[in-house]
């Protein structure tokens, strides 16, 4: 696996360009049956791929927090919203809630989230794959790419099954 994270950014890059190409027709004409094929090729990667083998995502990126997030996660570790705030997060340039530093936080030495029941909806959702409507969240996709090598496993099957 650290082989493989290793080369990730690197190949996301190079498959930038056509990735870009490929996601900006899918957008003008995605195939009607676009959610059920990517719920199928998600799920074929995932039957394939642990994340606990990995954690990249845990590892060099940090989610979003809702408010819904802080109340669950606070509540579950028995500090009140702006303690939480105070002692795990900062505001982005968005004026989103994340974390203060990556890796994350809850991040455990076996790759185990230690608030996994609770964790944040980005973390849940992630890598989006699977979202509905998902020719509407491309460049978020693309990025993913460079992260997950799952999601680039994905788009990579993305490209030899849909013909645009």
């Amino acid at each position: 696996m650290e082989e493989i994270l290793k080369n990730l950014p690197e190949k996301a890059k190079d498959k930038h360009k056509e990735n870009k190409k490929f996601f900006a027709k899918l957008r003008k004409k995605p195939p009607k049956d676009l959610d059920r094929q990517m719920q199928e090729m998600h799920d074929e990667e995932f039957s394939r791929t642990n994340c606990l083998d990995c954690a990249n995502c845990c590892k060099t990126t940090g989610p979003l927090f809702t408010n819904k997030d802080i109340e669950r996660i606070s509540k579950r570790l028995k500090l009140k919203p702006q303690q939480f705030i105070e002692q795990y997060l900062r505001i982005d340039e968005d004026k989103d809630y994340v974390l203060q530093e990556v890796p994350c936080t809850f991040l455990a030495a076996d790759n185990y989230c230690l608030i996994y029941d609770v964790r944040p909806k980005a973390c849940r959702e992630f890598p989006h794959t699977d979202r509905k409507d998902f020719h509407k969240i491309s460049n978020l996709t693309i990025k993913n790419t460079a992260i997950c090598p799952a999601a680039y496993n994905i788009v990579e099957e993305m490209k030899r099954r849909i013909k645009i």
